[in-house]
C-alpha cells in the first residue's frame, strides 16, 4: 500500500504531515513518488487566507479527474495524467483521499458533501487516529481489522477533545527538523482564523519534547524548530516528587527519562535524586525529586514558576515558562553530547516575549540569534483595532531591549497592509517603523478577510488595489533595507549548517547561518547535513558568496 502527502501552509502543517507519515511506515506503507500512482493522497491544508482555501478547491478538481481515470470510468481524461494512465493500463486501480489540517477542521460538516472526491475528512483532533483510517482502506483491500471509527456519510474520524502531540515529527533522513511544542492561540488577534480551527493554547509536557529530542539525536538532526502559534505563552508540566516517594522510583522508566528530569531540574534550580516519570494526572511529565522538607522544592521563584497543588500521587506540578524550557533544553542537549547544535523556535508575540527570554538566549550558543517578531502594523490605531495588544512604543522597546542584549542578532517580522480603516497615514507610520527597527527580512502581505474573523465585517474595507498599492510601497523600502542590513556582515566568518547543493551552480552548496541567512560556496554535496565555517566574501541578492574555512 502506498501514500502520497500534499502539504500547504505553516510550519505547524509541514510538522504535522512528517508526523502522520510515521503511521503510515508503521503500518508498512511506503511512500509514493506521485500522487498519480498512490492508494491513498493525503492533503494537509492551510486557512489561514482565502488563496490558501481556493487554491485546495483546485486541487481538489484536480483530484476528481484522476480518481475517475484510476476508477476506469469511460469519461476520464488523461491529459496531464499520462503516469495515472500507464499506471491503469491494466485495469482500474481505485484512489482515496483525505483532507487534513485546518481547512478540514473549518468545513469538517460539508466537505466530502461539497466536494464527493474527499473519502475522509481529518480534523485538529483526530490526527491521532490515522490508524482507523488505515484500517477502513485495509478492510476495503481484503485485510481484516476491527471497525474503525469513520462516519460513512460525511467521511469524519471521529475526533478526541482535546489535542495530542506526536512522539516525533521528523521527517525520515532529516537533519533539521521542526518540534511542535505548542498547539492553538488564545490571542483572537481580529483577522486571524488559527484560534477558532486550532483552538486554545495546549502545551505539551517538557519530558515528551525531551524524549522526542532524544530521538532526533538517535537520528543524527543537527538543527530543530521548536513550533507554537505563540510559543513565548508556553506553559508545560513539570512535576516534582519529594525524595521518599521517588527513592523507590521504577527503573523501568530507563535512562533517557532519568537524564530528561536531572536536565530539567538543572534549569530550574530543583535538586533531583532518583527521577521519575508521573502519569497520574493522564499528562506524561518530566519528574525531578527534592527534600522532603520542600527546602528546594523544584523551581526558583525568580524564574516565574510557580507550584501548583500537589496532585494525588504526591507531586508538586509546576508551570514551566518559554525561557525556563530553553534553559531546560540547552542544558540537556549539552548534558546528553547531542547531535543537536541549533535551536530555533517560531512564532513569537511580541506581548510575551520576556527579558528572561532574551537573557536566555543570550547565554545560550545552541539558541540561533535570528528572532522573527510579528509586528504586523506600525500604527497604533490599527493595532489596537488588530487586537494585538502592544503600541509601537512597546514595539520599539522590545526591539532596542534585543539590540542591546543580542548585538548580532537579526531580527525579522511580518507586516499586513490593507487593513479595514487603514489610512495612508497609519502606512506612514508603518514605514517609518520599518526605519526605526530595520528588519533584516519581513513576510509582507495584504489583509485578506476570513470569514469568521471580526475584521472580515469591519467597516472601511479598503479596495483590492489600493491594498496592493500600499503593500507595494512597504516591499520596496523592506528591500532596500535588507541590503543594507546584510551588508554590514559581508567580511565575517559564521558557522553555518549546510542544506543542499546549488541549482545555479553544482559546484556550489547553499548553506545557512544561524540569524537565518543564506550562504553560497564551493563544496562537495558530501558537506550538506554538517556544520563548517565560512567568511562571507560578498552579498548577490539575499544570499551571501562565501568561502570555507580551515576547521580549528
Amino acid at each position: 500500500m502506498t501514500y502520497f502527502f500534499e502539504t500547504y501552509g505553516c510550519q505547524m502543517n509541514i510538522a504535522e504531515s512528517a508526523a502522520a507519515e510515521q503511521k503510515f511506515l508503521a503500518r508498512g506503507w511506503t511512500r509514493a513518488e506521485d500522487a498519480q500512482v498512490a492508494d491513498l493522497a493525503v492533503i494537509n491544508t492551510c486557512s489561514v487566507r482565502a488563496t490558501a482555501e481556493n487554491r485546495i478547491f483546485g486541487r481538489l478538481g484536480w483530484y476528481a479527474g484522476l480518481k475517475a481515470l484510476r476508477a476506469g470510468s469511460p469519461d476520464a481524461k488523461s491529459k496531464s495524467l499520462e503516469t495515472a494512465a500507464a499506471y491503469v493500463r491494466d485495469g482500474a486501480k481505485p484512489l482515496k483521499v483525505a483532507v487534513m489540517g485546518c481547512m478540514a477542521e473549518r468545513l469538517l460538516k460539508s466537505l466530502k458533501r461539497d466536494y464527493p472526491v474527499v473519502d475522509y475528512v481529518i480534523g485538529t483532533y483526530a490526527k491521532q487516529h490515522l490508524d482507523e483510517l488505515i484500517d477502513d482502506i485495509e478492510n476495503e483491500r481484503g485485510l481484516t481489522h476491527a471497525a474503525p471509527r469513520v462516519n460513512r456519510r460525511d467521511g469524519i474520524i471521529t475526533e478526541d477533545p482535546v489535542y495530542s502531540f506526536s512522539p516525533v515529527s521528523a521527517e525520515e533522513g532529516a537533519f533539521s527538523t521542526f518540534v511542535p511544542i505548542m498547539n492553538g492561540c488564545n490571542n483572537f488577534c481580529t483577522y486571524c482564523i488559527v484560534p477558532y480551527l486550532r483552538g486554545r493554547e495546549v502545551s505539551r509536557p517538557v519530558d515528551e519534547i525531551l524524549r522526542e529530542l532524544d530521538e532526533l539525536h538517535k537520528r543524527g538532526v543537527r538543527e530543530i524548530m521548536l513550533l507554537g502559534q505563540n510559543v513565548n505563552s508556553y506553559r508545560g508540566h513539570l512535576h516534582v516528587v519529594a525524595q521518599t516517594g521517588a527513592a523507590g522510583a521504577d527503573s523501568a522508566h530507563g535512562a533517557d527519562s532519568a537524564q530528561n528530569a536531572e536536565s530539567a531540574a538543572s534549569a530550574t534550580g530543583a535538586h533531583s535524586a532518583a527521577p521519575t516519570v508521573n502519569t497520574a494526572d493522564g499528562v506524561q511529565s518530566a519528574t525531578v525529586a527534592v527534600s522532603a522538607d520542600g527546602s528546594a522544592a523544584g523551581a526558583d521563584s525568580t524564574q516565574g514558576a510557580a507550584p501548583a497543588a500537589n496532585a494525588a500521587d504526591g507531586a508538586d506540578s509546576r508551570i514551566i515558562t518559554f525561557p525556563e524550557l530553553l534553559q531546560i533544553i540547552a542544558d540537556h542537549l549539552r548534558e546528553t553530547h547531542s547531535s543537536i547544535e541549533w535551536v530555533r523556535f517560531d512564532s513569537s508575540h511580541p506581548k510575551d516575549l520576556s527579558d528572561e527570554l532574551i537573557d536566555v538566549i543570550a547565554r545560550n550558543d545552541c539558541l540561533c540569534k535570528g528572532i522573527h517578531l510579528a509586528v504586523q502594523h506600525g500604527s497604533d490605531r490599527i493595532l489596537k483595532a488588530m487586537n494585538r495588544h502592544y503600541t509601537r512604543a512597546d514595539y520599539y522597546a522590545l526591539a532596542d531591549k534585543i539590540r542591546a542584549r543580542l548585538p548580532n542578532a537579526a531580527l525579522t517580522t511580518d507586516i499586513m497592509l490593507g487593513f479595514p480603516g487603514e489610512t495612508d497615514e497609519d502606512v506612514e507610520a508603518t514605514l517609518e517603523l520599518m526605519r526605526r527597527v530595520r528588519f533584516q527580512s519581513a513576510f509582507m502581505y495584504y489583509f485578506n478577510p476570513r470569514e469568521g474573523t471580526p475584521a472580515a465585517s469591519m467597516a472601511e474595507q479598503v479596495p483590492l488595489e489600493e491594498k496592493k498599492r500600499r503593500l507595494q510601497r512597504v516591499i520596496d523600502l523592506q528591500l532596500e533595507i535588507t541590503q543594507q542590513e546584510m551588508a554590514k556582515h559581508v567580511g565575517n566568518t559564521e558557522k553555518v549548517l549546510v542544506e543542499r547543493e546549488s541549482r545555479d551552480d553544482p559546484s556550489e552548496v547553499l548553506a545557512k547561518t544561524d540569524r537565518d541567512e543564506r550562504v553560497a560556496f564551493k563544496g562537495a554535496k558530501e558537506l550538506i547535513g554538517t556544520f563548517v565555517t565560512v567568511r562571507l566574501d560578498a552579498l548577490n541578492g539575499n544570499t551571501f558568496k562565501g568561502v570555507r574555512q580551515q576547521e580549528n
